[in-house]
């Protein structure tokens, strides 16, 4: 009898898993599925072609797929080269604390290119999927200006804090933050507009709002001090910078393809005003599925005419992990950090860049997402990063960051699952 297994059956999203068909005739060829829905009903799967050994069996961490939407051994290709059915999907968890994703997988005889109802798998299981381990608390936070979500570990603490951003779709994003808790810290998923009762759209920057919130969150009982970190990528990396060089409780920031200087938005802080340098929206290419290519739209910063909009980043008393991408279509996030860390002191900065690397560099667990819909866009917009190369990135980088927050912050206590 053919049986699938997953080991273990319910992990952290950002955790391996071991996947393995028994049961199978030596040298069978199989198709092994995964699928999952998410939360707006978008279907998402990945398929590889495998032929068992000697013993019937195929072990995802030992044998090679011969093909499908990966090649090669790859123990968690099934879970990391998802696609969307639909064209221009990102898959994003929503509801951290209150569910999974459930991940489907499906062992087919032969070559199977699409699966439909009457195809009967030879085997089936399902795997839960989390992000954040048991007895992570999701506090909704709405005090003074702030809005966001404050993920908190399990037991009395006092854990170190981190301050998480995403970027220019606006809204809250929590998914990253419910992994960092459940790795022992104190983590506040922070919206800045198109969130609640903020702004709808993001006519600047107000840098007392993000300090406001840093005090927030150190003034919580369960939250060790002094210092914080914060973790920001594309808008939020800009964001996260600026807060490095004006807020001196923030000690160690993560900075994820991001700019070094302010674009589109200006910056304001106590009577001070940072120019944004306007993007040139006419630039723009159009891909042959109707995408936009934003690459070209960013003035060079390297002229002279756009010093006035850099961030002041000498001043950074803290220390800063760059994490690049180098096929990252959004902008040139290389270009910008290495103007970044040319002004910082040798000792501030570290520098992490991947070739193949999209924008959209994640933990890993989240399939590559090159191109999507964006709220607020007219088009679909193009983020780059090609699957293998952007899923090494991934599991690099977390394993990077993680141990960057570790090592600045004090150390945290990571829950089993």
């Amino acid at each position: 009898m053919v049986e699938v297994t997953v080991m273990p059956q319910s992990s952290l999203a950002d955790r391996a898993v071991q996947v393995v068909v028994r049961g199978l005739s030596p040298s069978q060829l199989v198709t092994l599925r995964a699928w999952l829905t998410d939360e707006h009903g978008e279907r998402f799967q990945a398929r590889a072609f495998y032929r068992a050994d000697e013993a019937g069996e195929v072990d995802a961490a030992r044998h090679a797929a011969l093909g499908g939407n990966y090649a090669g051994v790859w123990p968690m290709g099934l879970f990391w080269f998802l696609q969307p059915d639909s064209l221009f999907r990102r898959l994003v968890k929503r509801d951290v604390a209150g569910s999974p994703f459930l991940v489907h997988l499906e062992v087919f005889d032969g070559l199977c290119l699409v699966t439909g109802p009457q195809d009967e798998p030879l085997a089936a299981c399902t795997a839960e999927r989390w992000y954040v381990g048991p007895g992570v608390q999701r506090v909704p936070i709405r005090e003074g200006r702030v809005r966001g979500a404050l993920l908190l570990p399990p037991g009395p603490g006092p854990f170190p804090a981190v301050i998480d951003l995403f970027g220019g779709a606006g809204g809250l994003i929590e998914f990253r933050a419910g992994l960092l808790a459940s790795r022992g810290f104190a983590v506040l998923a922070l919206a800045f507009f198109a969130y609640e009762d903020l702004p709808r759209t993001l006519s600047q920057l107000d840098l007392e709002y993000f300090e406001e919130a840093a005090n927030l969150l150190l003034q919580h009982p369960k939250v060790r001090g002094p210092g914080l970190g914060v973790v920001g990528v594309s808008k939020g990396a800009e964001v996260a910078l600026a807060m490095a060089t004006f807020l001196p409780q923030v000690v160690a920031t993560v900075w994820i393809n991001g700019t070094a200087f302010l674009h589109g938005n200006p910056l304001t802080y106590k009577g001070l005003r940072i120019p944004p340098i306007p993007y040139h929206t006419e630039r723009m290419l159009f891909t042959e599925l109707g995408a936009m290519d934003n690459s070209a739209i960013f003035a060079d910063p390297r002229d002279p005419a756009c010093s006035a909009s850099a961030i002041p980043v000498e001043k950074i008393q803290g220390k800063v992990l760059f994490v690049v991408g180098e096929d990252d279509r959004s902008f040139n996030s290389k270009l910008f950090a290495q103007l970044a860390t040319a002004r910082m002191r040798p000792d501030a900065y570290r520098l992490l860049s991947y070739p193949g690397a999209g924008h959209l560099i994640e933990p890993p667990g989240s399939p590559l997402c090159s191109v999507s819909s964006l709220r607020g866009s007219p088009r679909p917009v193009v983020w780059g990063g090609e699957p293998q190369a952007h899923a090494k990135a991934q599991e690099h980088s977390w394993q990077e960051i993680v141990q960057f927050l570790e090592v600045h912050l004090g150390p945290a206590a990571s829950i089993k699952l």
